[in-house]
């Protein structure tokens, strides 16, 4: 969420801002919201002071006996009276409308993200590793002879639908692999605290994280109330929601492996074959609150965080810098990590890692201490995968396929497998 003074002290700045986003005069709105919302502040209090002054002046015209001054001071006590309860109650209805309409606008883009409309504007930074060379042409995931056994879309759509799928046997374990493997590597050697979060959350949580008011059709909802989390970055970052922490806490830097869920809202039609675009999966998610001061390298450090497991996993891939009009709605700057599908012959984002300043600590209220003393301040919040497990699963297969079915899998999981090296054409471990 935005400050509201900041629109009131530079509004052409942030009309300027956000029409790097895509949107257009939107300071007038917000201020014309904000001036009516104070005007009634400012009526309630000024006939609270009317109220008040002619509530003690009544007492003062019954001890005199003047019955005419006392009956017109009673009468105008109950008028102000009402009068105070009618400018507070548009005043609150005047907060609400400007609240929900400053949680409505994204967040504003750092000076160094490149300006375009779409994911062709998106700037490569660098690629790593090399891509395999095959002398077959290599298929897709659910395609490998070794894979289809492991692998059940079929009985999946018969227990929930469409966009599910039921693991078995080495699949499953290697699925299961993957996620240890990121999380051990993120705890052991990028210094994560783990985390184990529920994945049911309240409306505060969603909002907070800014999945809510303007996104609730791309997750699920209880018929409780309760909402299916569509990332752990929910959680995690809401961590210090209401809080005001000491800032010799931070930074805090937490990874949780949870299942996600996403309704794809939107999405018809793309990726609908194999397993890169599920309502159900699994990711390991990392979230990071630092000082104002420090959260621009926090995002250099948790992207090279993401990068490292693809290094690990000898996967080539790219790194791109979205551009304003891809990067997503609370980012301020955003890396994508793609990784080379040679089913598809190109790169496909396996992580998405951004910072998102104070944007997100506002809409949660969540502060730090000052050293030294001073008023408290709003932390900055990042969050990013380490990575999603299904897509790295994906990755792997594709990547280390052989022409018979069988699948060469990557070194760093053979202590994760029971030193098994190869998924077999028919689907076992070897």
């Amino acid at each position: 969420m935005h400050d509201i003074r900041a629109i009131r002290d530079n509004p052409d700045a942030f009309d300027a801002a956000m029409a790097r986003r895509g949107l257009e005069g939107v300071a007038g709105d917000i201020l014309a919201l904000d001036e009516a919302r104070r005007a009634r502040i400012h009526a309630a209090e000024t006939a609270q002071a009317e109220q008040n002054r002619a509530s003690k002046e009544v007492g003062a015209a019954k001890g005199r006996g003047d019955e005419a001054e006392f009956e017109r001071l009673r009468a105008l006590v109950s008028e102000k009276k009402a009068e105070v309860a009618a400018m507070q109650t548009q005043a609150r209805e005047l907060d609400g409308k400007l609240t929900e309409a400053l949680m409505g606008l994204p967040n504003l883009a750092l000076d160094d993200v490149p300006e375009g409309a779409d994911e062709d504007d998106n700037v490569e930074l660098y690629r790593r590793g090399t891509p395999p060379a095959f002398d077959f042409a290599p298929k897709e995931h659910y395609e490998i002879a070794g894979v289809v056994p492991g692998m059940d879309f079929e009985t999946a759509a018969k227990l929930s639908g469409s966009r599910f799928v039921v693991l078995r046997g080495a699949v499953a374990r290697l699925h299961r692999a993957l996620a240890q493997f990121m999380l051990d590597t993120h705890i052991t050697e990028n210094g994560l605290n783990e985390t184990w979060t529920p994945v049911l959350v309240r409306d505060e949580m969603m909002r907070g994280t800014g999945q809510l008011p303007k996104f609730g059709e791309d997750s699920y909802r209880t018929t409780n109330g309760w909402w299916l989390v569509p990332t752990a970055e929910v959680t995690l970052t809401n961590l210090v929601h209401g809080d005001t922490v000491e800032a010799s806490s931070l930074p805090r830097r937490y990874v949780a492996h949870t299942q996600c869920f996403r309704s794809e809202a939107g999405s018809a039609g793309r990726d609908t074959a194999g397993m890169l675009r599920q309502h159900q999966f699994e990711k390991v998610e990392m979230v990071s609150i630092t000082r104002p001061d420090e959260s621009r390298a926090e995002l250099d450090r948790m992207t090279a965080c993401a990068e490292g497991i693809l290094d690990r996993l000898g996967l080539a891939y790219r790194t791109v810098v979205l551009c304003t009009g891809d990067m997503g709605f609370g980012a301020r700057r955003t890396h994508d990590i793609e990784v080379w599908l040679p089913g598809q012959d190109n790169y496909r984002e396996i992580s998405s890692v951004s910072v998102c300043g104070d944007f997100q600590a506002r809409r949660m209220n969540a502060r730090f201490k000052p050293e030294g003393g001073g008023k408290p301040d709003y932390v900055h919040t990042l969050n990013g995968s380490g990575l999603a497990v299904g897509r790295c699963l994906i990755a792997v297969l594709e990547n280390g396929q052989r022409a018979d079915g069988s699948v060469v899998l990557p070194d760093i999981l053979v202590p994760y497998l029971g030193g098994k090296r190869v998924l077999t054409p028919d689907g076992a471990l070897a």
